[in-house]
């Protein structure tokens, strides 16, 4: 059985992700009878987005779910380091902070003196994290896997050479909020830019190709009780315009809304493909008329080519009116005094939906 977890971006949502993580690694050391069971012990191949690539890489790392939350709480201010007024035309927040953070997480010392490199033995899964090249206008899949394509250590452009903390960083790199990342391979320069504004900000698609495709060299087996796909979300919030009229929607609106409208379009037409070719055991419905797409013969069972559990939330009315409660962001992808909200939120979801059966 080969088992495989995605973490959706989402900016400090992801505190949302990291209470269903906590419930899954409770669930997992119960069913185990081991106290400190780790994620990294269970899954074999994790992937992350944005936030969800600082989650996956922690994980990886062979850190507890704990201690990723203690990271997004007592590091926030530190990570959303607002930039000053004269730069704010160019990004929202300033890079030292996250950058300073991933340097000394992800470091061979544990003081950033000496970085990890994506090749490095601290990492202890397959790991994938999810980029854009804005130089070449290509989305980047960076993976730890020795046997791909680009990376051959006799290869100048070997990816395995490259600094983990760079990798994070260029992943988080969200336009308008963060400045991108620029990283050199082979001696030219690339300027990177967060993997949410790729298709793959809900990876659970790409981590499936990442494992099977003869073109990744892994190849693994397919089947329901061959693999496990888990694929996280950071909460989804409806994208309608609510009362306002079509006359009211000006150009500033449309700059506003529609991004975010694509990006979540994107990754849930993403989880629907994954329901269609895996068998879904947890998932709510993608919408009024297909339902959650989890009734089959057992005909169409055996056809399936993995298990597939998605756990995300779509905020409600009052969960979104109870959300402006907390700063002035309201369910904003940097509103840090919204972390007690959406760890209630989460720790709620997770409860009810999150059980050790569906996991192994």
């Amino acid at each position: 059985m080969k088992r495989l977890l995605a973490l959706d971006g989402g900016g400090i949502r992801g505190v949302f992700a990291l209470e269903v993580l906590a419930q899954i690694e409770a669930r997992l050391r119960e069913k185990a009878g081991n106290p400190h069971l780790l994620l990294a012990d269970h899954f074999d191949y994790l992937a992350g987005t944005s936030t969800g690539a600082i989650i996956a890489t922690c994980l990886a790392w062979g850190m507890s779910v704990a201690e990723v939350r203690d990271l997004y709480v007592g590091k926030a201010v530190e990570m959303f380091q607002v930039a000053p007024v004269y730069r704010r035309f160019w990004n929202k927040f300033e890079a030292e902070g996250i950058t300073q953070m991933f340097k000394v997480l992800f470091s061979e010392d544990g003081e950033g003196k000496t970085p990890a490199l994506l090749g490095t033995k601290k990492i202890r899964t397959l790991l994938t994290l999810v980029m854009r090249n804005h130089s070449t206008g290509s989305p980047w899949p960076v993976s730890n896997n020795p046997a791909a394509k680009f990376n051959d250590p006799n290869s100048p452009e070997c990816n395995l050479k490259l600094p983990v903390w760079q990798l994070v960083r260029a992943s988080t790199a969200a336009p308008v909020y963060f400045p991108p990342e620029t990283i050199e391979i082979a001696g030219k320069k690339h300027v990177f830019v967060d993997g949410g504004i790729t298709p793959y900000n809900n990876p659970a698609l790409l981590l499936f190709y990442m494992a099977t495709l003869p073109a990744y060299k892994l190849e693994w087996e397919t089947g329901v009780d061959k693999m496990v796909l888990v694929s996280i979300g950071t909460g989804r919030i409806p994208g309608g315009i609510g009362s306002r009229r079509g006359n009211q929607l000006n150009m500033l609106y449309h700059a506003q809304t529609i991004p975010i409208a694509l990006m979540d379009a994107i990754s849930l037409q993403q989880d629907m493909v994954c329901r269609t070719i895996g068998l879904c055991k947890a998932g709510e419905q993608i919408d009024s008329e297909i339902g959650n797409l989890r009734d089959m013969s057992p005909t169409e069972v055996a056809r399936r080519k993995f298990t597939y559990l998605r756990y995300d939330h779509l905020y409600n009315p009052e969960e979104i009116e109870a959300a402006r409660g907390y700063g002035r962001g309201g369910l904003t992808l940097d509103n840090i005094s919204l972390i007690p909200f959406l760890q209630r939120v989460g720790a709620t979801y997770a409860e009810k939906h999150v059980r050790a059966e569906d996991l192994t």
